[in-house]
């Protein structure tokens, strides 16, 4: 694979949970090129979250080796991996992630701030993106006002402010209705063909049909890919 950008080198994730060990990923590798868009597909509990989580530096490897854009992250401190992550991804997850006592705007407006960038223009890029996702009416609103696809569509518009180069996204479709759902993945193809590097979970046969390929994962192992 030529200009490979997220290069996941034989990683096992194993859990403890007292006297059970629950291995989450076994010997995985799997590699993505810049640019590339690819849906991360298998039943529940196939270890497609803990590799996404692993790939957003969220988080660490038992074994094995975690590369993005050349930095090995999985050797990161805390500190650095936070730096390098409002740098280098968005991230959608499944459960938004929104902060309560935000507004919309604020929720998306955040990660602007967070990076340091300049006040001026803060707002109209966050306005911009909301209503790229199809919620200019809803700035103003608290998490708690919105229905469960608003929110999903506030934590997308949050994830892609900063214009990161990688998007990974848990189920950005999962909770919305047919119509939401289309928009979202147009707004997805046109990410990823103006050159946006997406590894995104779905069991949204629609979406992983938008991807460039699938990645299929059983028992926390690389699978054959389905036939979507």
């Amino acid at each position: 694979m030529t200009d490979v950008l997220i290069d996941v080198q034989n990683v096992t994730r194993v859990y403890t949970m007292g006297a059970r060990t629950l291995y989450a990923l076994r010997d995985v590798s799997a590699q993505v090129a810049r640019g590339e868009f690819v849906a991360v597909v298998g039943p529940s509990g196939s270890g497609k979250s803990t590799l996404l989580n692993l790939i957003g530096g969220i988080d660490k490897p038992t074994n094995g080796q975690v590369w993005v854009d050349g930095a090995r992250i999985d050797t990161l401190s805390e500190n650095a991996l936070a730096k390098w992550r409002r740098n280098h991804i968005g991230i959608v997850f499944q459960f938004f992630q929104l902060l309560p006592t935000l507004t919309a705007l604020e929720n998306v407006t955040l990660p602007l701030e967070l990076r340091g960038d300049p006040a001026r223009g803060r707002r109209a890029r966050a306005v911009a993106m909301l209503e790229r996702v199809g919620l200019g009416a809803r700035l103003t609103q608290l998490p708690s006002e919105l229905s469960g696809g608003e929110q999903q569509r506030v934590a997308l518009a949050r994830a892609l402010v900063n214009d990161p180069p990688i998007l990974l996204a848990d189920e950005p479709t999962g909770n919305l209705d047919s119509a939401n759902a289309e928009g979202i993945i147009a707004l997805l193809r046109e990410l990823a063909d103006a050159g946006k590097t997406i590894v995104l979970i779905t069991h949204e046969a629609n979406l992983a049909r938008a991807a460039h390929r699938t990645l299929a994962m059983r028992d926390g192992e690389i699978a054959r890919a389905p036939n979507f």
